[in-house]
């Protein structure tokens, strides 16, 4: 089960692996969803003549699973406030499960919040298709401190 407040999230906290099988019908709905019409995210002979293998994921797409990937981490309540190294270094070609991946490397407070940092990467068959990057993100606290800060 995923912490529910920051006091419970420690250094070195895995998320709970995310799989996203690749089919034809998710790359479509992706590309429309986020309105990247470009026929290389849903055309495979279209794909093809680009010189890529296949029909491959869209970047707001793979940055929407990392996205969900932290959420079920921090919950409903949490905050993401920033990512960054977000680069792909192969396709998430459609057939791939791509499974997002991710471990807390610091947590901290600042401004009476509770934050954390999270190490993060997208894997397919081949390994490390997006990534590794960082995502920060503030989560509720339990309990106010004696300072009077939120966290």
């Amino acid at each position: 089960m995923s912490p529910q407040f920051w006091e419970d999230v420690a250094q070195g906290d895995a998320l709970t692996p995310l799989a996203f099988p690749l089919s034809v019908a998710r790359l479509v709905v992706a590309a429309g969803a986020n309105r990247d019409f470009n026929a290389i995210h849903h055309n495979s002979e279209y794909a093809k003549a680009t010189g890529a293998p296949e029909m491959y994921a869209n970047t707001l797409f793979l940055q929407g699973m990392w996205e969900r990937a932290v959420r079920d981490f921090i919950g409903l309540n949490g905050q993401l406030l920033g990512m960054k190294g977000f680069r792909m270094s192969s396709f998430n070609l459609v057939g791939d499960t791509v499974t997002v991946k991710g471990e807390v490397i610091r947590t901290w407070r600042e401004g009476g919040r509770g934050l954390i940092e999270i190490r993060i990467w997208s894997e397919n068959a081949k390994g490390i298709s997006v990534g590794p990057g960082s995502v920060i993100a503030s989560m509720p606290c339990r309990f106010d401190m004696p300072d009077g800060l939120a966290c």
